[in-house]
């Protein structure tokens, strides 16, 4: 298999669709051809898919507040585990100022409510869906049990929908819908709305996640991973933030309080009418999956969204600020930079990753971040003068999605917060010779069920069928090999990062992460152990796109 180690994406703009992927022809090519149409493809914007545009009117730049998702409190703290409910259900959300927007939401917000909790103390979130569509909640990077990930055909259903048991299709329900492949823009294929799951898990109206949450304190994300249909159900605002804290992080002294801003960076469309647009072939996302053709890579949006507000504005103090950043686009990666109006670059000093502190801290200038990575940085504001601005900006954006958010210095103020040379001493140590086994997976383009499709060695995702097979408590390393770009998660458990084509990590691949941003036609290796809990659980593209049209794969820990 060839490899590519020095490639970094171009900056070349406005570049069409099709001399970015090639859409009609340059999925079928990269599977037939491998990573030499990939490497050509580099050469072009760093982004996969294509971007829609919004017909409403769209506010200016920095005028919006953001906007700080409320912590959800507990029902019941009884029994040493904290209990929270989530009403899954339709709300109209204010997104674009003084216009009301149709959302799937949990709890009536978007993002839903933040979940806050403490290192080692059992969280039970009873989930209850009033949507139209059957829904599974997965914690991305949670250390949870496979009961409570969220595989995929573990549903829960609405009122009214048919009984999986009589339907016989992979716990789906599905009611005599035609099926185009797996999100395959209606080639005509049988997909995977007709494969049966012996081992679907599915309850009707609620079902109670417990997640024992004794892992590393980081920031997770909640969001719905229902298999066909995670991308246009989390591009309807069914996504959440959930943080993990624990005592040896809040002694440190990183900023803290309202000087700690989660910040949820997602790309949106609207409609004239205000209402999200998304190229799905089935708008109820009840029967037929997948995306109209040009959006098969991915679908971009051309609105900045951040805590659910279209390019916000936040006043701070002339201090240090800890900016815990989710990307939850589907498919748009970003390239963060913190400047002043004036043109000076502020560090972003990156204390943490997907799966919390790193074990020193490391200063960016630029700092890329692909669907579904998490960072943790601090910036300090003391440098800039009251009534100065700074931008963040996208390096990887033209036009309006080169701006995501502004901070508006209101104010001097004393700072007692710090970034300690140690943040932390706890990070796993594993070696490559600690390995019992390395394995090579591609993820590529290719065609199946007669259509487009995006493959894991080959093969498109089937629930009924264990791909990789690894014993409790093995350390394994794994190559990882794209063709495009594809941010690759490993549920269940958190990795390090061993090279990136044969050469050391990035400065951004620091700390123990579950998400790894694969370039076009680059080789990642990964190291981690499988431990904590057996069972089915999945690895697979966090493009939203492309995972549900087939890059997801089962892993079998026994």
């Amino acid at each position: 298999m060839s490899e590519r180690d020095d490639d970094r994406p171009g900056r070349a703009r406005g570049a069409t669709r099709r001399k970015v992927l090639g859409i009609g022809g340059a999925l079928g090519l990269t599977a037939a051809t491998g990573l030499s149409t990939a490497a050509a493809l580099a050469r072009h914007p760093p982004f996969t898919g294509d971007e829609l545009r919004s017909a409403a009117p769209l506010p200016p730049a920095f005028q919006v507040p953001l906007p700080l998702p409320s912590a959800l409190a507990p029902i019941s703290t009884s029994g040493g585990i904290d209990r929270y409910e989530i009403t899954q259900r339709e709300a109209a959300v204010e997104i674009l100022p003084g216009v009301r927007t149709p959302m799937w939401t949990y709890g009536g917000t978007f993002p839903g409510p933040t979940i806050e909790s403490r290192r080692g103390r059992p969280v039970t979130v009873r989930h209850h869906n009033e949507l139209p569509v059957p829904t599974v909640v997965h914690l991305h990077g949670g250390h949870t049990p496979a009961s409570a990930d969220g595989y995929p055909t573990d549903l829960v259903l609405p009122e009214g929908w048919p009984d999986p048991a009589r339907t016989g299709r992979a716990g789906h329900g599905m009611s005599g819908h035609g099926m185009s492949g797996h999100g395959m823009s209606g080639h005509g294929a049988s997909g995977m709305q007709g494969m049966r799951d012996p081992r679907a898990v599915v309850t009707r109206l609620t079902r109670d996640y417990t997640f024992p949450l004794d892992q590393r304190p980081a920031l997770l994300w909640y969001h719905d991973h229902r298999m066909d249909f995670t991308a246009p159900a989390i591009w309807r605002g069914l996504a959440g933030m959930h943080i993990v804290r624990d005592d040896a992080e809040d002694s440190l002294g990183l900023p803290a309080g309202r000087r700690e801003l989660p910040l949820m960076i997602a790309d949106r469309v609207f409609t004239a009418a205000g209402a999200l647009d998304y190229p799905a072939l089935d708008p109820t996302l009840r029967g037929r999956p997948g995306v109209r053709d040009a959006y098969l890579a991915g679908v971009l949006g051309d609105v900045i969204l951040v805590n659910g507000a279209p390019w916000p504005v936040h006043e701070v103090d002339a201090a240090r600020y800890r900016l815990r950043v989710l990307n939850a686009s589907n498919a748009r990666h970003y390239e963060l930079e913190a400047v002043t109006d004036n043109g000076r670059r502020l560090d972003l000093v990156q204390v943490g990753a997907d799966q919390g502190l790193l074990a020193a801290p490391v200063a960016h200038r630029l700092l890329p971040i692909a669907p579904a990575e998490r960072y943790d940085v601090v910036i300090d504001f003391a440098g800039v003068p009251v009534g100065g601005r700074v931008r963040v900006v996208n390096r990887l954006g033209s036009g309006r999605t080169r701006d995501v958010m502004a901070f508006r210095v209101a104010r001097e103020a004393t700072d007692e917060s710090r970034v300690p040379r140690v943040l932390s001493r706890d990070l796993p140590a594993w070696r490559r010779s600690d390995a019992a086994r390395v394995r090579e997976l591609s993820f590529r383009a290719g065609r199946m069920h007669g259509g487009h499709g995006w493959l894991i060695d080959g093969r498109p995702f089937d629930p009924a069928r264990t791909d990789v097979t690894v014993p409790l408590g093995d350390v394994e390393v794994w190559r990882l090999v794209a063709d495009v770009h594809h941010p690759v998660h490993l549920h269940l458990v958190g990795f390090r990062v061993l090279s990136r084509g044969g050469r050391p990590p990035l400065p951004h691949d620091a700390g123990l992460k579950d998400t790894v941003s694969l370039r076009p036609g680059e080789s990642a290796e990964i190291i981690t152990r499988f431990d904590g809990y057996r069972g089915r659980y999945l690895f697979h593209c966090h493009n939203a796109e492309h995972e549900d049209m087939g890059m997801m794969a089962n892993l079998e820990v026994v």
